[in-house]
Parts: structure tokens; C-alpha cells; sequence
């Protein structure tokens, strides 16, 4: 292990048996990982198992287990509260670090959170992903609160690249000092909210767009599964947030975009919900008590019929340099 080791890579899982491996093998590669923690949230296949393999001897490798799933939020405070390290950094259990991915996000010290671009490796092809990497300079950027808000927040017509996917080396010394952990009520969107807290708060947020975090495409892992339940509590994180925190004007009108945006998804499936469960009349009450979200209930259902018309064997992504797509554009070197 290196002198310079300062980072604490957590990983919760939950049946990951087939990829868990992979992710930690990664991690404990960078000379800078000082300890990996591995959460198993409640697994009924051998996830713990499966990660034990990746041990190398170094004693950086802990695992803890849940007997019944609590979730990723709860997952991640737990191996915070649990490790020491004075930087943490998030890995998902079916992702990996492209080699020398650290050494280029702390090759600078002016930031509380600091991180790399992410590129979308096809499950099928994950394991060519390095040797098709792009190099990109890492033309450096802070962002602020209304520009990370903004950016996640899809646009109809241009390609989604929500910069809530990053996944950032974390400062424990400014989480501490402000109490900062996950809201583990929350199963979609915590990383959003843990950010725009951290942000509100001054926190220097800071991005290079050099590649070092491969996120893996899995048919079964595209976004749809989160709950009806979960968009509400994303929504209200957004609400809490401007009624505990002073923003600028300019923060406070992105924030209530999110707001509003979020919520519309939220009524549109809340409507598609008692539609199933009770049939269209009962759908159609819930509106006429509902009249404000009308308007994102009939959008929403016009934008995905209309969608299916236009891609009716599903949304294909382009790849982007060798093959591979990145969150972050720029020019390669």
C-alpha cells in the first residue's frame, strides 16, 4: 500500500455476486485506496462471497452485511461510519475504476469534491473498455449549485448527461464538520441530494474531464424500476432544501425547475399507478382533485406514445469515441 493511500472507496451491494469482483479488484488496484468497504444491503445470492475473492492480502479490503435490505443510502453511512480514511469516494457494485483513476483527481487540492468523467461500458464488452478508453485533457470546471441542479434536469431533444450520475471523491473533514450523510429514506436521487446539500453549504465542487470511472450498461439496469413512492421523496428533498437553506435567487429558481420537474413525473405515475391498480375512472378522479399536475400527466403520456411511434424497439445508445460514451464532452488531447 502506498504512503500516499488516503481514500476510502465504498461500495454497497445488493445481489451482486456476478460483478462484485470486478469493482473491487479495481479499487484495491489504485495505490491511493487506503481501505475498500463493502456493504452486502440484504443479498440472497453470495455477494459477500464474491467479494471476498478480490481480497489481495493488504488488509484494505472490509466487509459488512446486512441481513435484511436497507437500502443504498443506509448501505453508505454505514461503511462511512465504519472506515476512516480522510477522503471517500463511491464505487456501485457493477462498475469499476479505469486504472490510474485517482492520481489525476488529487493531483490538486481546491476542492471538497472533486470528479472525473464517466464513461458507459456495455456489459457484453466491459472487459476491452480500457484499451478503447479516450484521453481527454482534463480541462478543470467548478460547478455551482444552479449549474449541477440544471444539469439534472432532461431536456426533450438533446442527449440526458445528468452530472448526478459523477461519482465523486468526498472530503470527510467537510461532510463531518456539516453533518452530511445520506437521507436513508431516500432510494433514488440520494447522491442529488447529498451534493446540492454539500453545495448550498459552499462546498468547491470541482470536475476534470479526463476518464477514470467505468459505469456498466446493463439491459436490466436502465432507470424505470424506482418506485412511484421514491419520486415523491425526491421532490421533497428539493422542498426541504429551500426551506432550511438561504440560496440565491439564481440557486432557488433551479432548485424549484427540479422541483417541478420531478414532481410531474411523480403525478404522471401516480396516475399510471391507479389507473392499473383501480381502472381509468379512479385515475381520472385523482386528477380532478389533483387539477395543477393535469398539464405534466397529459404531456407525459403524449411524450411516451409519441416516443414509442418514433423508437419502437427502444432507446439505443450512440457510442462515442472507440465505441464507448462518455457522460462529459471534450476534446480529446
Amino acid at each position: 500500500m502506498a504512503k500516499t493511500a488516503s481514500i476510502c472507496v465504498i461500495i454497497a451491494a445488493k445481489n451482486a455476486a456476478d460483478t462484485i469482483e470486478t469493482a473491487v479488484r479495481s479499487a484495491l488496484r489504485e495505490p491511493e485506496v487506503a481501505e475498500v468497504v463493502v456493504v452486502d444491503d440484504g443479498s440472497s445470492d453470495n455477494t459477500a462471497e464474491a467479494a471476498s475473492r478480490a481480497n489481495d492480502a493488504s488488509g484494505r479490503l472490509t466487509i459488512a452485511k446486512f441481513e435484511q435490505n436497507k437500502g443504498p443510502s443506509a448501505a453508505r453511512n454505514h461503511a462511512i461510519a465504519i472506515s476512516s480514511a480522510p477522503l471517500i469516494a463511491i464505487l456501485d457494485a457493477d462498475d469499476f475504476f479505469f486504472e490510474g483513476r485517482f492520481s489525476r483527481m488529487l493531483a490538486e487540492d481546491d476542492w471538497e469534491f472533486v470528479a472525473d468523467n464517466i464513461a458507459f461500458v456495455d456489459a457484453d464488452t466491459a472487459s476491452q473498455a480500457p484499451k478503447r478508453l479516450q484521453q481527454f485533457a482534463e480541462s478543470p470546471l467548478f460547478l455551482d449549485l444552479p449549474t449541477f441542479v440544471d444539469g439534472n434536469i432532461s431536456k426533450r431533444g438533446v442527449r440526458r448527461g445528468e452530472i448526478g450520475f459523477l461519482k465523486p471523491i468526498m472530503r470527510r473533514a467537510f461532510l463531518d464538520k456539516h453533518g452530511l450523510r445520506y437521507r436513508e429514506e431516500m432510494r433514488l436521487g440520494e447522491d442529488y441530494d447529498l451534493y446540492i446539500r454539500a453545495l448550498a453549504l459552499g462546498a468547491r465542487y470541482k470536475v476534470i474531464h479526463s476518464c477514470g470511472y467505468g459505469a456498466v450498461v446493463r439491459g436490466n439496469s436502465l432507470s424505470g424500476s424506482h418506485r412511484t413512492e421514491d419520486l415523491r421523496r425526491l421532490y421533497e428533498a428539493d422542498l426541504s432544501l429551500l426551506k432550511s437553506s438561504k440560496l440565491s435567487p439564481q440557486a432557488t429558481e433551479a432548485v424549484r425547475r427540479h422541483e417541478k420537474h420531478v414532481r410531474g413525473k411523480y403525478e404522471l405515475r401516480r396516475f399510471l399507478d391507479i389507473k392499473a391498480q383501480s381502472g381509468f375512472p379512479a385515475a381520472l378522479a385523482y386528477v380532478a382533485t389533483r387539477p395543477a399536475a393535469f398539464p405534466a400527466i397529459a404531456v407525459g403520456i403524449l411524450r411516451d406514445k409519441t416516443e414509442r411511434l418514433r423508437n419502437p424497439g427502444g432507446v439505443s445508445v450512440t457510442a462515442q469515441g472507440n465505441g464507448l460514451r462518455y457522460l462529459l464532452s471534450a476534446p480529446a488531447k
